[in-house]
């Protein structure tokens, strides 16, 4: 039997203990990131360590992600070997990253550098408020979110700048906020910020969910004395 699944039913069968995860790229690539407890039989070695799997208990297979079309190829073959549970996870360890989920390996992800209790503020809140609180906080900004908590804009300095009294979150919120996922690689993004002079960046999941903050200077150490002339 082999059928496709998703992140949820990954997250359930693993749940279990009953089943196998198995990475089917290259062993570069399980190094740099796999998920936890996974095993690498690349593709091209498959049939002669297939034997290495139990039959007796379901098998997952995933690749990078949704373009990449190892795992399916994967799949068919361990079918056609006689696995008898075999699972495709098509969307592969890019989901399950972008999800901020748990991973093993080298790479350095913004996930393990997110803020995880910014300030955040509803739709409505007043203004008055929340404007003690961003003045209150390192990073100076808040993350306005609605009820789901997708993000739907940020309120900064920028935006209290000339805002005045009363009104709410929404009123003056920036809602086109840059955002990127936690399965973004930390070096290129402190690059990208660099260039573009920004501090901070809002970190969700694919479905706008907030996941946190991050902050350059919550990977580089503060400025000594000697450093400032």
């Amino acid at each position: 039997m082999r059928d496709i699944i998703d992140r949820e039913a990954v997250q359930d069968l693993v749940a279990t203990g009953e089943a196998q995860l198995v990475e089917v790229l290259p062993a570069e690539e399980y190094a740099w990131a796999h998920l936890p407890k996974a095993v690498n039989l690349p593709l091209g070695s498959l049939d002669s360590a297939a034997g290495e799997l139990d039959k007796e208990r379901p098998v997952i297979v995933y690749c990078h992600d949704w373009l990449c079309d190892l795992s399916p190829r994967a799949a068919r073959r361990l079918d056609r070997l006689g696995l008898p549970e075999v699972h495709d996870y098509v969307a592969g360890k890019m989901d399950w990253l972008a999800a901020d989920l748990p991973y093993e390996g080298s790479a350095e992800l913004v996930s393990r550098n997110t803020r995880r209790d910014p300030v955040t503020a509803a739709p409505a809140d007043p203004l008055d408020e929340l404007t003690e609180r961003i003045i209150g906080d390192p990073a100076g900004v808040a993350v306005v979110v609605d009820e789901d908590d997708v993000v739907q804009g940020v309120v900064g300095s920028r935006e209290l700048k000339g805002a005045g009294t009363g009104g709410t979150a929404e009123r003056v919120m920036r809602v086109g906020v840059t955002t990127v996922r936690p399965s973004e690689e930390l070096g290129p993004l402190v690059q990208r910020m660099d260039r573009a002079k920004v501090d901070h960046v809002v970190v969700t999941q694919a479905n706008g969910r907030l996941v946190g903050l991050f902050g350059l200077g919550d990977v580089r150490p503060p400025a000594s004395e000697s450093d400032l002339g």
